[in-house]
């Protein structure tokens, strides 16, 4: 072999360069869902923070809207801190092939990272815990003895309160039946839900089905609601409208609908507890679909 070729033979093929790095002004230029395929193509961190500067809205817009819920909570500027630093980790684990929007698989982590504020840094007052208890306590049991979610008259009295002094604390109680309900998904190893549905980085056949199953459970819960409860639910998870917003939806009162919302995600963990490895009260039976 001639020197010339052996030279040649050594000299490794030319590697296509990588795709220069866009300047700020031309990532600003781009749509977010041309930046999101940017960025999940070539990993370049240089269009991550901008990607998630762009979504801070969507953190503040959750954290109003739970807020809204318990007055009670840490400030709105710490939440958001908190959630870009989840937002941050969605980036790099959200899978475009799921099919699922990156907005709805965000806004579900985000509620699930200020559902474990809640628990972490304790912002309920003991008091709201204890009520919380005594009311899921009595629900507990006359949904046992009725074989049906029992109306707010019936809690009441089971009390020994009036039905508003109830609904009040119902309203107020209602982080702790969203921390609840959130305790019932871990359980069967489902985290970040609030009342979502988590989208599983397993994509093994088992957790397929267990999605499946649990998509289908969490579908006959709902069906079981009061047409309001649904609506509220629909207004608060999937439109995405503070309790504020929703009250002038519905022409009554913010605590109405906080109580509403509260009853809703109680009905809902009742119905799910058995599916989920819970063993039910004795005597207790999933209420009727209503039509």
């Amino acid at each position: 072999m001639s020197d010339t070729a052996a030279r040649e033979k050594s000299i490794p093929a030319a590697q296509p360069d990588a795709p220069p790095v866009l300047s700020e002004r031309e990532i600003d230029a781009l749509p977010t869902d041309e930046l999101m395929r940017l960025y999940k193509s070539t990993g370049e961190q240089a269009y991550k923070w901008p990607l998630v500067l762009r979504y801070e809205g969507l953190i503040r817009s959750i954290a109003l809207q739970v807020c809204g819920v318990y007055s009670g909570f840490a400030q709105v500027d710490d939440i958001v801190n908190e959630g870009i630093i989840t937002l941050m980790t969605s980036l790099d684990k959200y899978d475009p092939e799921m099919g699922t929007k990156f907005e709805t698989y965000a806004a579900r982590r985000i509620r699930g990272m200020i559902v474990d504020l809640a628990r972490q840094q304790d912002w309920l007052p003991r008091s709201v815990r204890r009520r919380a208890r005594e009311i899921d306590q009595a629900v507990s049991s006359l949904s046992s003895q009725l074989s049906r979610f029992p109306s707010d008259q019936e809690v009441a009295d089971h009390l020994g309160v009036s039905v508003e002094k109830y609904r009040e604390d119902a309203a107020a109680t209602t982080l702790c039946s969203m921390v609840s309900l959130e305790a019932v998904f871990e359980r069967r190893g489902e985290g970040d839900t609030g009342v979502s549905l988590p989208v599983s980085e397993a994509d093994s056949p088992e957790s397929s089905i267990q999605r499946k199953e649990l998509r289908e459970e969490l579908a006959a819960g709902i069906r079981t609601l009061r047409e309001n409860e649904r609506l509220v639910l629909s207004l608060y998870y999937e439109r995405g409208l503070n309790m504020r917003a929703i009250a002038q939806v519905l022409d009554v009162s913010e605590p109405r609908v906080s109580q509403i919302h509260s009853r809703a995600i109680q009905k809902l963990r009742l119905f799910l507890d058995p599916y989920m490895g819970a063993e039910p009260a004795a005597g207790h039976k999933k209420p009727r679909e209503r039509a």
